[in-house]
């Protein structure tokens, strides 16, 4: 039995790390076992996750397993938007990375929640106000 060859890739977002296994040929993408349209079932997160795909004019053309850990809905869904976008890069870079360049989606987003600091009112930048006179 001879497996079938795939492209590794990965992606981050946040907290959240998705990786995924590119496959050519017609088939579905799923994430961490179930149908992508099942995992992010909102219609705008729909949109979000085909850019890569439609900026390669590449629909249908390709499948995948995502396996995405950590964060938020919209933080896993821009994870695999830049690991699907790293994939096409990697399939054909001649081809494929001006187009996501253009389409700004191999740019990665490195902004996360500032962490709480000790003695300060619960947040991030919150402080004690201090007395008037």
């Amino acid at each position: 039995m001879r497996k079938k060859k795939y492209i590794y890739s990965k992606g981050r977002r946040k907290t959240a790390v998705a990786t995924m296994r590119f496959y050519e040929g017609k088939g579905e993408f799923t994430v961490n076992g179930k149908s992508i349209e099942k995992y992010f079932p909102v219609q705008r997160f729909q949109a979000v996750y085909q850019k890569p795909l439609a900026a390669g004019k590449c629909l249908g053309k390709f499948h995948g397993q995502f396996e995405v850990r950590g964060g938020g809905p919209k933080g896993q869904l821009e994870a695999v938007c830049l690991t699907l976008a790293r994939a096409l890069v990697k399939y054909n870079e001649k081809v494929y990375k001006p187009l996501m360049r253009g389409a700004n989606l191999l740019t990665v987003d490195t902004r996360a929640r500032e962490r709480r600091k000790a003695g300060q009112m619960g947040r991030a930048r919150k402080k004690k106000q201090s007395p008037r006179r």
